[in-house]
Parts: C-alpha cells; sequence; structure tokens
C-alpha cells in the first residue's frame, strides 16, 4: 500500500477528463492525487515523496523545463511524462530533460498505475527498448561532443547553450544584452542552419553535436 503522505500531482489542464484520471488514480494506488495548471507556481505541501507527472499535450518546451527546474530543487521528488506520441517522442523528450518515466498515449490505465507506483518506490519506468536508444544517443553524444558546429557562430552557439537550459527569449535577449527581436533572429538562423523545426529539437540537436556550451567569458567578444 503506498504511505497517504505520498503525492502524485498532476501537471495539466483541470478539466473533466483529467478529473476522472485523477480519480481513477486515487482509487487504484491509495494516494493523494492533485491537478495543477502548468503555468502556475508550485508550493509543494509537507509530503514524503512527490511525483510529478507532465502532460506534454498541454506544455511549452520552456515551460516543462521550468517543472524540471523545479523539482531537481526539492528532495524526493521524481518527475515523469505523459501523453507522449510514441517511442521517438520519447527519445526526442528524454534527451532534453531528466525523466524517471515516459507515458505513451495509447498506455491502457492498469499499466499507468503500475508504472506510478513503481516510480513512487524509487524505479525507473520505462521500456528496455527505450532506455536501449537512450543509451545510444548519449553514445553518440560522446562521439559527437567535439564535432564542428555546422557553420554556427559563436553568438549563435551561446544563444543555443542558454536555449538548453531553459530560458526564454526574454531571458536570453537580456543575459546577452540585445533585443527580444535580435534573439528572434538568430533562432531563425540557428534553426535553419541545423535543420530543425522548434526549440525542443534545437536542443536535441546540440546535446548531440555540441556538448557543453561554450564558456560565457569568451562570448562577447563577436558581438551580435
Amino acid at each position: 500500500m503506498v504511505q497517504d503522505k505520498r503525492l502524485i500531482l498532476l501537471v495539466t489542464e483541470s478539466n473533466p477528463q483529467s478529473q476522472l484520471f485523477a480519480d481513477y488514480l486515487r482509487q487504484q494506488l491509495g494516494c493523494s492525487v492533485s491537478i495543477t495548471a502548468p503555468g502556475t507556481a508550485w508550493k509543494p505541501r509537507d509530503t514524503n515523496d512527490v511525483l510529478v507527472l507532465l502532460d506534454v499535450d498541454h506544455m511549452a518546451d520552456t515551460t516543462m523545463q521550468a517543472w524540471q527546474s523545479r523539482a531537481a530543487e526539492r528532495p524526493h521528488t521524481s518527475l515523469a511524462a505523459f501523453n507522449l506520441r510514441n517511442e521517438d517522442h520519447g527519445v526526442e523528450t528524454l534527451s532534453c530533460m531528466h525523466l524517471q518515466g515516459i507515458f505513451y498515449r495509447d498506455d491502457p490505465l492498469p499499466l499507468i498505475c503500475k508504472g506510478l507506483s513503481t516510480l513512487l518506490e524509487g524505479h525507473l519506468w520505462m521500456s528496455r527498448s527505450l532506455m536501449g536508444r537512450m543509451l545510444e544517443f548519449y553514445r553518440q553524444h560522446q562521439i559527437n561532443a567535439y564535432r564542428p558546429a555546422c557553420g554556427l557562430t559563436q553568438r549563435e552557439l551561446e544563444i543555443i547553450g542558454l536555449l538548453g537550459s531553459g530560458a526564454s527569449n526574454m531571458e536570453i535577449a537580456d543575459r546577452l544584452f540585445v533585443s527580444e527581436h535580435t534573439v528572434k533572429s538568430h533562432l531563425y538562423n540557428i534553426f535553419k542552419k541545423i535543420d530543425v523545426h522548434n526549440r525542443l529539437q534545437a536542443v536535441n540537436w546540440a546535446r548531440q553535436n555540441l556538448g557543453a556550451p561554450p564558456p560565457l567569458t569568451a562570448r562577447r567578444a563577436n558581438g551580435e
């Protein structure tokens, strides 16, 4: 039996469907289940263990990364995501997020409950094939860490590094003392050069091909 003080925090839009899902989890797992909107400032209660379950259908990339930062600051907190499309989506998400669990849109409810129980016990929940693909991803990451940066300028390398930290366009602009319009122009050029279509894909590409971002102290020399 799961201890009463354990909490599953569903980060999703509150609607009849999510309420039914929360009620089902309470009945099946015997623990507290709360729903909070993705943009809410989370103030954790006095619970022993918290499992934060992110609904990828209702969250922007920057919002997911913000929740990751919050979870990392709180002891005894694990992070998982649900409503992923397929295993490819799982690989893409795991390459940018430190998640302990992955659930897909077509997972049956009993399987989700089994996975959540496993996560509350402190274990990982993801398929062997997904874990194998992530091991290969990190192996390639080590191989590619020192490859040329595909024509990216020093400023573009700086911006993609800040992007990987979860910074918004405004935060990047403030950090680099440029306008938000300048940041958007740089991102447009970056996406075109590395052939990606969104921020998550860009972060994924950077982690595969660039390794750690270049030092901040060396970045201002080349201007915009």
